[in-house]
């Protein structure tokens, strides 16, 4: 295979070629290490390079679905033994992580090769990814727009042909928004389905999932049978999962009865490109044989949102406490973007009964949303209420939170649910907007039913297929 062939492939077809012999890991490593030469200065997207590591791994037996592919890690909880994991953050000194994270090491028993570390927003706290410690990730799509966040290095890797697969994780849209943004397919699991460990058991009460973005639902799929399951402590496991997503897929799915939203839940509207792409989703699920009608929760968005912050907010605050104590120094406000300090300050406001008072609400919402979408099998919605942002759109220096959320807010109406509630939901690059920006189409599915959301999304791939759309940079 030519160097310049490489970036042609999905993960699943470069490990077909390894199995054939018609390629070496090593030179899959190679090829990848050239385009990260080469396109990065453009990008920004990979902040760590792991090279060494890489080229001895690929010289070793190597087994699993994925065996010598080559993948990229998240710069947040994405740990891998003697490589530095700083949270995007300058507070977060480089020191050299002790383990690898179970994910990590499941990644590898996989085949998979890690070649780095990709861009994140500081902490993760945004859908951008423009931290002061690393500089702004760029779209591949067009070097002026976000990445999205957090997992926009990720994102802007794969979009470029870099890698096929990348690490990503989701706490309020952190997956589907940099797929959203750049193209990609990006699944946010059922809570609990992908392990934490082997330190963390969940995170601020199991709004975090972890997974991957990919150019393809196979991929995709795949991915989730080598990392799914539980490990021992964790605090709850997912539904029982089907025995292989991957040969799910394989399999046309029944017919779906599927609804989807045209507004916000308070009503008002979003971009008519984003509209627009929704009900071309939703027409071209009726063509497929699905039944489709308009319908969404009942979800007060203020009332969501007074109750999501504390959540979010004293989570951070836990996280930078311990950053803290661990490592001796106190926090001090020239050591932060001003959104995360005032996030901070926040969290410590957040008294132990009003916590547990907001997960209570949250859990309320969810039985609500659990209920209304029982007789749907998906539903869907614009993953953003906008094409993606141009870089620098957001004030991340805004310390006044009402003022430096709102402008997020308004940007994501839909994600954040996702994660108080545990449902699964996947984000496909199903339209583009008149300046050439991706445009992703979510898809939601009912708790522990990512098979459903695999099977669809397959079928719709197959039915309208993208993986031939390439951005300017790319390969």
């Amino acid at each position: 295979m030519k160097f310049s062939e490489y970036s042609n492939y999905d993960g699943l077809g470069v490990a077909e070629l390894v199995k054939k012999k018609k390629v070496k890991p090593s030179e899959l490593v190679e090829a990848a290490i050239e385009r990260i030469e080469r396109l990065n200065p453009k990008l920004n997207a990979v902040v760590f390079k792991g090279y060494d590591d890489a080229r001895t791994r690929a010289k070793t037996k190597l087994s699993g679905v994925f065996a010598g592919v080559p993948m990229l890690l998240k710069d947040i909880l994405g740990f891998k033994k003697g490589w530095p994991n700083r949270d995007g953050a300058r507070f977060m000194q480089a020191r050299p992580a002790g383990y690898d994270s179970t994910l990590v090491a499941r990644f590898e028993a996989a085949g998979l090769i890690p070649l780095g570390k990709t861009n994140v927003p500081e902490f993760g706290i945004v859908p951008l990814t423009e931290s002061k410690l690393y500089g702004p990730a760029r779209n591949p799509w067009n070097l002026d727009h976000s990445t999205g966040g957090s997992s926009g290095g990720s994102a802007a890797a794969v979009a470029a042909g870099i890698v096929p697969l990348a690490h990503a994780n989701d706490g309020g849209g952190s997956i589907r928004i940099p797929a959203a943004c750049c193209g990609l397919v990006g699944l946010k699991p059922t809570r609990g389905r992908n392990p934490l460990g082997p330190m963390a058991g969940d995170i601020m009460g199991g709004l975090l999932a972890e997974h991957v973005v990919s150019r393809t639902v196979r991929d995709t799929a795949a991915a989730l049978d080598a990392t799914a399951g539980p490990e021992l402590g964790d605090p709850y496991p997912a539904p029982p999962q089907p025995g292989s997503y991957l040969a799910t897929i394989k399999k046309k799915p029944k017919k779906l009865r599927i609804a989807f939203a045209t507004t916000r839940f308070d009503g008002s509207a979003f971009d008519p490109e984003c509209k627009a792409a929704v009900e071309a989703a939703a027409k071209l699920c009726a063509k497929l044989g699905h039944h489709v009608e308009e319908g969404m929760p009942q979800v007060s968005p203020l009332f969501f949102i007074a109750h999501f912050l504390p959540v979010w907010g004293s989570g951070l605050t836990m996280l930078i406490d311990f950053i803290a104590a661990a490592s001796g120094r106190s926090p001090v406000r020239e050591e932060f973007e001003g959104l995360t300090w005032g996030l901070y300050q926040y969290g410590k406001s957040v008294t132990a009964a009003q916590y547990q008072l907001c997960w209570a609400t949250l859990q309320g919402v969810t039985r609500k949303v659990a209920a209304w979408q029982q007789p749907y099998d998906a539903w869907i919605t614009p993953v953003l209420a906008q094409p993606p942002l141009k870089i620098g759109s957001v004030d991340l220096e805004e310390t006044d939170l009402m003022k430096g959320f709102a402008p997020i807010i308004n940007y994501i109406p839909f994600s954040a649910l996702q994660n108080v509630t545990g449902q699964p939901a996947i984000s496909v690059p199903l339209a583009w907007s008149k300046s050439g920006l991706p445009l992703g189409v979510q898809f939601v599915g009912r708790f522990g039913e990512e098979h459903v959301l695999l099977q669809l999304a397959a079928q719709i791939e197959k039915a309208a297929p993208w993986i031939k759309k390439k951005p300017p940079v790319y390969g």
